[in-house]
Protein backbone atom coordinates (compact mmCIF):
# COMPACT_ATOMS: atom_id res chain seq x y z
CA UNK A 1 0.00 0.00 0.00
CA UNK A 2 3.03 2.44 0.96
CA UNK A 3 4.10 2.22 -2.61
CA UNK A 4 0.73 2.98 -3.88
CA UNK A 5 0.57 5.97 -1.85
CA UNK A 6 2.61 8.52 -4.39
CA UNK A 7 -0.36 7.56 -7.07
CA UNK A 8 -3.09 7.86 -4.68
CA UNK A 9 -1.56 11.32 -4.16
CA UNK A 10 -1.53 12.01 -8.02
CA UNK A 11 -4.96 10.75 -8.20
CA UNK A 12 -6.15 13.06 -5.44
CA UNK A 13 -4.00 16.21 -6.78
CA UNK A 14 -5.83 15.54 -10.28
CA UNK A 15 -9.42 15.33 -8.88
CA UNK A 16 -9.14 18.49 -6.37
CA UNK A 17 -7.04 20.32 -9.29
CA UNK A 18 -10.01 20.17 -12.07
CA UNK A 19 -12.70 21.43 -9.36
CA UNK A 20 -12.60 24.91 -9.72
CA UNK A 21 -12.27 24.53 -13.63
CA UNK A 22 -15.66 22.35 -13.16
CA UNK A 23 -17.88 24.50 -10.73
CA UNK A 24 -16.60 27.93 -12.07
CA UNK A 25 -19.52 28.07 -14.57
CA UNK A 26 -22.03 28.18 -11.57
CA UNK A 27 -20.04 29.56 -9.14
CA UNK A 28 -19.30 32.76 -11.02
CA UNK A 29 -22.76 33.26 -12.44
CA UNK A 30 -23.39 33.60 -8.78
CA UNK A 31 -20.96 36.21 -7.88
CA UNK A 32 -21.80 37.91 -11.12
CA UNK A 33 -25.49 38.48 -10.81
CA UNK A 34 -25.33 40.65 -7.56
CA UNK A 35 -22.56 42.90 -9.76
CA UNK A 36 -24.24 43.06 -12.44
CA UNK A 37 -27.53 41.80 -12.30
CA UNK A 38 -27.74 39.19 -14.85
CA UNK A 39 -26.03 36.00 -14.30
CA UNK A 40 -25.03 35.46 -17.73
CA UNK A 41 -21.82 37.83 -17.13
CA UNK A 42 -20.64 34.80 -15.72
CA UNK A 43 -19.68 34.18 -18.83
CA UNK A 44 -17.46 36.93 -19.29
CA UNK A 45 -15.25 35.27 -16.56
CA UNK A 46 -15.06 32.08 -18.03
CA UNK A 47 -14.09 33.51 -21.02
CA UNK A 48 -11.41 35.36 -19.93
CA UNK A 49 -10.14 32.81 -17.85
CA UNK A 50 -10.36 30.24 -21.20
CA UNK A 51 -8.26 32.82 -23.03
CA UNK A 52 -6.00 33.78 -20.98
CA UNK A 53 -5.15 30.14 -20.46
CA UNK A 54 -4.50 29.66 -24.43
CA UNK A 55 -1.92 32.87 -23.84
CA UNK A 56 -0.26 31.58 -20.97
CA UNK A 57 -0.07 27.81 -21.11
CA UNK A 58 2.45 27.51 -23.29
CA UNK A 59 5.33 30.08 -22.20
CA UNK A 60 4.59 29.22 -18.81
CA UNK A 61 5.05 25.46 -18.96
CA UNK A 62 8.44 26.28 -21.01
CA UNK A 63 9.32 28.65 -18.42
CA UNK A 64 8.54 25.76 -15.79
CA UNK A 65 11.31 23.27 -16.91
CA UNK A 66 14.59 23.44 -15.09
CA UNK A 67 12.50 23.00 -11.31
CA UNK A 68 9.00 21.47 -12.75
CA UNK A 69 7.49 20.56 -9.53
CA UNK A 70 8.49 23.81 -7.65
CA UNK A 71 6.99 25.88 -10.30
CA UNK A 72 3.69 23.19 -10.68
CA UNK A 73 3.14 24.37 -6.92
CA UNK A 74 4.03 28.04 -7.24
CA UNK A 75 1.48 27.98 -10.45
CA UNK A 76 -1.28 26.31 -8.27
CA UNK A 77 -0.39 29.06 -5.76
CA UNK A 78 -0.96 31.36 -8.38
CA UNK A 79 -4.55 30.41 -9.13
CA UNK A 80 -5.20 29.50 -5.38
CA UNK A 81 -4.82 33.67 -5.01
CA UNK A 82 -6.32 34.49 -7.89
CA UNK A 83 -9.82 32.65 -7.03
CA UNK A 84 -9.54 33.65 -3.38
CA UNK A 85 -9.34 37.03 -4.83
CA UNK A 86 -12.66 36.64 -6.38
CA UNK A 87 -14.22 35.40 -3.12
CA UNK A 88 -12.84 38.76 -1.46
CA UNK A 89 -13.97 41.11 -4.42
CA UNK A 90 -17.37 39.78 -4.45
CA UNK A 91 -17.73 40.17 -0.73
CA UNK A 92 -16.80 44.08 -0.72
CA UNK A 93 -19.27 44.12 -3.75
CA UNK A 94 -16.19 45.54 -6.66
CA UNK A 95 -16.69 46.71 -9.65
CA UNK A 96 -17.18 43.64 -12.11
CA UNK A 97 -13.92 43.98 -14.22
CA UNK A 98 -11.98 43.72 -11.13
CA UNK A 99 -13.61 40.36 -11.09
CA UNK A 100 -12.84 39.40 -14.88
CA UNK A 101 -9.23 40.56 -14.11
CA UNK A 102 -9.09 37.56 -11.29
CA UNK A 103 -10.55 35.29 -13.44
CA UNK A 104 -8.07 35.75 -16.24
CA UNK A 105 -5.03 35.62 -13.89
CA UNK A 106 -6.27 32.22 -12.46
CA UNK A 107 -6.85 30.68 -16.25
CA UNK A 108 -3.33 32.31 -17.15
CA UNK A 109 -1.74 29.53 -14.98
CA UNK A 110 -4.10 26.89 -15.41
CA UNK A 111 -2.91 25.28 -18.89
CA UNK A 112 1.07 25.01 -17.72
CA UNK A 113 -0.19 23.66 -14.30
CA UNK A 114 -2.17 20.76 -15.85
CA UNK A 115 1.16 19.79 -18.30
CA UNK A 116 3.10 19.87 -15.16
CA UNK A 117 0.99 17.77 -13.06
CA UNK A 118 -0.02 15.51 -15.72
CA UNK A 119 3.62 14.82 -16.46
CA UNK A 120 4.38 13.77 -13.23
CA UNK A 121 2.01 10.43 -13.62
CA UNK A 122 5.13 9.01 -15.94
CA UNK A 123 6.90 8.93 -13.38
CA UNK A 124 4.87 7.05 -11.31
CA UNK A 125 3.53 4.44 -13.71
CA UNK A 126 5.36 1.97 -15.77
CA UNK A 127 4.64 2.47 -19.65
CA UNK A 128 2.56 -0.56 -19.76
CA UNK A 129 0.02 0.33 -16.98
CA UNK A 130 -0.15 3.68 -18.45
CA UNK A 131 -3.81 3.08 -20.85
CA UNK A 132 -5.12 1.77 -17.04
CA UNK A 133 -4.09 4.95 -14.94
CA UNK A 134 -5.65 7.58 -17.98
CA UNK A 135 -8.57 5.36 -17.76
CA UNK A 136 -8.76 5.77 -14.12
CA UNK A 137 -8.43 9.21 -14.39
CA UNK A 138 -10.51 9.88 -17.38
CA UNK A 139 -13.36 8.07 -14.66
CA UNK A 140 -12.66 10.57 -12.10
CA UNK A 141 -12.47 13.14 -14.36
CA UNK A 142 -16.23 12.98 -15.25
CA UNK A 143 -17.13 12.26 -11.80
CA UNK A 144 -15.66 15.94 -10.90
CA UNK A 145 -17.06 17.48 -13.94
CA UNK A 146 -20.75 16.20 -12.78
CA UNK A 147 -19.96 16.68 -8.98
CA UNK A 148 -18.34 19.81 -8.86
CA UNK A 149 -20.88 22.21 -10.48
CA UNK A 150 -23.75 20.34 -8.30
CA UNK A 151 -21.58 21.11 -5.29
CA UNK A 152 -21.37 24.75 -6.32
CA UNK A 153 -24.49 25.42 -6.63
CA UNK A 154 -25.72 23.85 -3.01
CA UNK A 155 -22.86 25.70 -1.92
CA UNK A 156 -24.18 29.12 -4.12
CA UNK A 157 -27.44 29.01 -2.37
CA UNK A 158 -25.88 29.82 0.91
CA UNK A 159 -23.44 32.50 -0.51
CA UNK A 160 -22.08 32.50 -3.76
CA UNK A 161 -18.55 33.95 -1.89
CA UNK A 162 -18.87 30.67 0.53
CA UNK A 163 -18.88 28.30 -3.65
CA UNK A 164 -15.91 30.55 -4.82
CA UNK A 165 -13.81 30.12 -1.23
CA UNK A 166 -14.41 26.17 -1.21
CA UNK A 167 -13.50 26.05 -4.49
CA UNK A 168 -10.60 27.53 -4.06
CA UNK A 169 -9.46 25.95 -0.98
CA UNK A 170 -10.20 22.61 -2.70
CA UNK A 171 -8.19 23.34 -5.79
CA UNK A 172 -4.84 24.07 -3.97
CA UNK A 173 -5.33 21.01 -2.17
CA UNK A 174 -2.53 19.54 -4.83
CA UNK A 175 0.01 22.05 -2.86
CA UNK A 176 0.14 19.24 0.01
CA UNK A 177 -0.97 16.74 -2.10
CA UNK A 178 1.02 16.35 -5.10
CA UNK A 179 3.97 13.45 -4.80
CA UNK A 180 7.30 14.56 -4.63
CA UNK A 181 9.26 12.37 -7.21
CA UNK A 182 12.78 12.32 -8.36
CA UNK A 183 14.23 14.46 -11.65
CA UNK A 184 10.32 15.08 -12.51
CA UNK A 185 11.78 15.84 -15.90
CA UNK A 186 14.77 14.78 -17.40
CA UNK A 187 17.24 17.78 -17.76
CA UNK A 188 17.55 19.51 -20.71
CA UNK A 189 19.25 18.45 -23.56
CA UNK A 190 20.91 19.62 -27.08
CA UNK A 191 18.08 19.95 -29.58
CA UNK A 192 15.59 20.25 -26.76
CA UNK A 193 14.79 24.18 -27.87
CA UNK A 194 12.74 25.29 -30.70
CA UNK A 195 9.30 24.04 -32.31
CA UNK A 196 8.35 20.80 -30.57
CA UNK A 197 5.02 20.43 -32.74
CA UNK A 198 4.77 18.07 -35.84
CA UNK A 199 2.52 16.48 -37.85
CA UNK A 200 1.52 13.66 -35.82
CA UNK A 201 0.85 15.86 -32.83
CA UNK A 202 -1.24 18.50 -34.35
CA UNK A 203 -3.34 15.38 -35.89
CA UNK A 204 -3.69 14.02 -32.69
CA UNK A 205 -4.42 17.58 -31.23
CA UNK A 206 -7.38 18.22 -34.05
CA UNK A 207 -8.54 14.62 -32.85
CA UNK A 208 -8.73 16.40 -28.73
CA UNK A 209 -10.50 19.43 -30.26
CA UNK A 210 -12.86 17.81 -32.76
CA UNK A 211 -13.93 15.74 -29.13
CA UNK A 212 -14.36 18.49 -26.65
CA UNK A 213 -16.51 20.04 -29.26
CA UNK A 214 -18.51 17.34 -30.10
CA UNK A 215 -18.79 17.09 -26.11
CA UNK A 216 -19.27 20.93 -25.53
CA UNK A 217 -22.65 20.60 -28.16
CA UNK A 218 -23.88 18.46 -26.26
CA UNK A 219 -23.56 19.77 -22.67
CA UNK A 220 -23.68 23.72 -23.67
CA UNK A 221 -26.21 23.40 -25.81
CA UNK A 222 -28.10 20.66 -23.51
CA UNK A 223 -31.39 23.22 -22.63
CA UNK A 224 -31.50 24.18 -26.26
CA UNK A 225 -32.05 20.82 -27.24
CA UNK A 226 -34.45 20.64 -24.82
CA UNK A 227 -36.41 23.25 -25.96
CA UNK A 228 -35.82 21.90 -29.65
CA UNK A 229 -37.53 18.68 -28.62
CA UNK A 230 -40.66 20.63 -26.79
CA UNK A 231 -39.67 20.11 -23.13
CA UNK A 232 -39.19 22.28 -20.27
CA UNK A 233 -35.67 24.01 -19.99
CA UNK A 234 -35.21 22.23 -16.83
CA UNK A 235 -35.23 19.13 -18.94
CA UNK A 236 -31.70 19.76 -20.48
CA UNK A 237 -30.35 17.64 -17.86
CA UNK A 238 -31.13 14.32 -19.53
CA UNK A 239 -28.69 15.25 -22.60
CA UNK A 240 -25.15 15.91 -20.25
CA UNK A 241 -26.46 12.96 -17.88
CA UNK A 242 -26.37 10.50 -21.08
CA UNK A 243 -22.78 11.75 -22.24
CA UNK A 244 -21.41 11.72 -18.86
CA UNK A 245 -22.79 8.15 -17.80
CA UNK A 246 -21.15 6.87 -21.01
CA UNK A 247 -18.02 8.64 -20.39
CA UNK A 248 -17.65 7.31 -16.85
CA UNK A 249 -18.19 3.51 -18.38
CA UNK A 250 -15.74 4.62 -21.14
CA UNK A 251 -13.07 5.05 -18.59
CA UNK A 252 -14.11 2.48 -16.49
CA UNK A 253 -13.47 0.18 -20.24
CA UNK A 254 -9.96 1.96 -20.57
CA UNK A 255 -8.98 1.09 -17.06
CA UNK A 256 -10.12 -2.48 -16.65
CA UNK A 257 -8.55 -3.65 -20.32
CA UNK A 258 -5.23 -1.76 -19.72
CA UNK A 259 -4.46 -2.09 -23.60
CA UNK A 260 -3.45 0.38 -25.80
CA UNK A 261 -5.61 -0.06 -29.03
CA UNK A 262 -4.45 -0.46 -32.56
CA UNK A 263 -5.11 2.39 -34.48
CA UNK A 264 -7.24 0.54 -36.86
CA UNK A 265 -9.44 0.25 -33.29
CA UNK A 266 -8.60 4.31 -32.97
CA UNK A 267 -9.81 4.84 -36.33
CA UNK A 268 -13.38 2.48 -35.43
CA UNK A 269 -13.57 4.92 -32.39
CA UNK A 270 -13.46 7.97 -34.50
CA UNK A 271 -16.12 7.00 -36.83
CA UNK A 272 -18.23 5.99 -34.08
CA UNK A 273 -18.16 9.12 -32.33
CA UNK A 274 -18.30 11.03 -35.46
CA UNK A 275 -21.66 8.77 -35.77
CA UNK A 276 -22.80 9.99 -32.80
CA UNK A 277 -22.07 13.55 -33.22
CA UNK A 278 -23.82 13.25 -36.74
CA UNK A 279 -27.12 11.34 -34.68
CA UNK A 280 -27.06 14.47 -32.34
CA UNK A 281 -27.11 16.91 -35.26
CA UNK A 282 -29.58 15.20 -37.93
CA UNK A 283 -32.14 16.40 -34.93
CA UNK A 284 -34.44 13.74 -35.68
CA UNK A 285 -35.92 12.22 -32.19
CA UNK A 286 -35.25 12.64 -28.52
CA UNK A 287 -33.61 9.09 -28.48
CA UNK A 288 -31.71 9.38 -31.20
CA UNK A 289 -29.79 12.33 -30.09
CA UNK A 290 -29.36 10.48 -26.33
CA UNK A 291 -27.91 7.77 -28.37
CA UNK A 292 -25.66 10.09 -30.12
CA UNK A 293 -24.86 12.01 -26.61
CA UNK A 294 -24.09 8.47 -26.04
CA UNK A 295 -21.52 7.31 -28.36
CA UNK A 296 -20.00 10.75 -28.05
CA UNK A 297 -19.57 10.04 -24.28
CA UNK A 298 -18.50 6.63 -24.58
CA UNK A 299 -15.42 7.07 -26.94
CA UNK A 300 -14.20 10.49 -25.11
CA UNK A 301 -11.80 8.65 -22.61
CA UNK A 302 -10.93 5.73 -25.21
CA UNK A 303 -9.89 8.44 -27.75
CA UNK A 304 -8.01 10.84 -24.49
CA UNK A 305 -6.01 7.79 -23.32
CA UNK A 306 -4.95 7.47 -26.45
CA UNK A 307 -4.29 10.91 -27.44
CA UNK A 308 -2.19 10.96 -24.31
CA UNK A 309 -0.46 7.95 -25.22
CA UNK A 310 0.30 8.72 -28.76
CA UNK A 311 1.82 12.88 -27.53
CA UNK A 312 3.89 10.97 -24.58
CA UNK A 313 5.97 9.35 -27.43
CA UNK A 314 5.98 11.93 -29.58
CA UNK A 315 6.95 14.64 -26.90
CA UNK A 316 11.22 15.05 -25.89
CA UNK A 317 10.74 14.12 -22.39
CA UNK A 318 11.87 17.22 -20.99
CA UNK A 319 9.19 19.34 -23.03
CA UNK A 320 5.87 16.68 -22.12
CA UNK A 321 4.47 19.67 -19.78
CA UNK A 322 4.43 21.80 -22.54
CA UNK A 323 3.18 19.19 -24.52
CA UNK A 324 0.52 18.56 -22.47
CA UNK A 325 -0.54 22.49 -21.99
CA UNK A 326 -0.85 22.43 -25.12
CA UNK A 327 -3.50 19.70 -25.01
CA UNK A 328 -5.16 21.51 -22.52
CA UNK A 329 -5.40 24.66 -25.17
CA UNK A 330 -6.98 22.27 -27.71
CA UNK A 331 -9.35 20.84 -25.61
CA UNK A 332 -10.43 24.26 -24.70
CA UNK A 333 -10.46 25.52 -28.21
CA UNK A 334 -12.90 22.62 -29.07
CA UNK A 335 -15.14 23.81 -26.53
CA UNK A 336 -14.87 27.68 -27.56
CA UNK A 337 -15.47 27.14 -30.73
CA UNK A 338 -19.03 25.19 -30.21
CA UNK A 339 -19.84 28.30 -27.86
CA UNK A 340 -19.09 30.59 -30.35
CA UNK A 341 -21.22 28.84 -33.08
CA UNK A 342 -23.72 28.27 -30.83
CA UNK A 343 -23.66 32.31 -29.59
CA UNK A 344 -23.19 33.68 -33.33
CA UNK A 345 -25.21 31.25 -35.05
CA UNK A 346 -27.80 28.06 -34.07
CA UNK A 347 -27.93 24.98 -32.11
CA UNK A 348 -28.40 23.43 -35.22
CA UNK A 349 -25.12 24.77 -37.16
CA UNK A 350 -23.23 24.27 -33.64
CA UNK A 351 -23.79 20.38 -33.54
CA UNK A 352 -23.07 20.40 -37.57
CA UNK A 353 -19.62 21.87 -37.05
CA UNK A 354 -19.37 19.78 -34.25
CA UNK A 355 -19.97 16.35 -36.88
CA UNK A 356 -17.92 17.80 -39.28
CA UNK A 357 -14.65 18.37 -37.06
CA UNK A 358 -15.00 14.85 -36.03
CA UNK A 359 -14.80 13.49 -39.93
CA UNK A 360 -12.35 15.51 -40.49
CA UNK A 361 -10.12 14.39 -37.39
CA UNK A 362 -11.39 11.01 -38.49
CA UNK A 363 -9.86 11.54 -42.29
CA UNK A 364 -6.63 13.10 -41.11
CA UNK A 365 -6.07 9.85 -39.05
CA UNK A 366 -6.79 7.32 -41.71
CA UNK A 367 -4.49 9.30 -44.17
CA UNK A 368 -2.07 8.98 -41.70
CA UNK A 369 -2.05 5.54 -41.80
CA UNK A 370 -2.63 5.21 -44.90
CA UNK A 371 1.10 7.04 -45.68
CA UNK A 372 2.71 5.12 -43.12
CA UNK A 373 1.24 1.47 -44.27
CA UNK A 374 2.84 2.77 -47.89
CA UNK A 375 6.10 4.25 -46.74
Amino acid sequence: MRARLPLVRWYASFASFGVPQAAAPIAFALVALPVTGDANSGAAMILAMTLAQLLGAVPLARLGRSRPLGFLKLLILIRALALGSIAVLAAYQAPFAALVAAAAVAGLVNGAAFGFLRSVLNHLVAAGKLPRALGLAATLNEVIFVSSPLVASALGSVSPVLAVGALTLIGAAPLLLVPAVSSPVPAIGAGSEGRVLNRTMLMWLLCTVAMNAAVGAVEIGAVALAVNFGFAPEMGFLFPVALCAAAFTGGVWVTVRNRRPPLRAVVGYLCLASLGAGLSAWNHSVTLTLVGAALVGFFLPLLATHVQLALDDLAPPDRRAEVFAMLRNAQAVGLITISLALSVWSLHIALVLAAALLLAATLSVVGSGLRQSTS
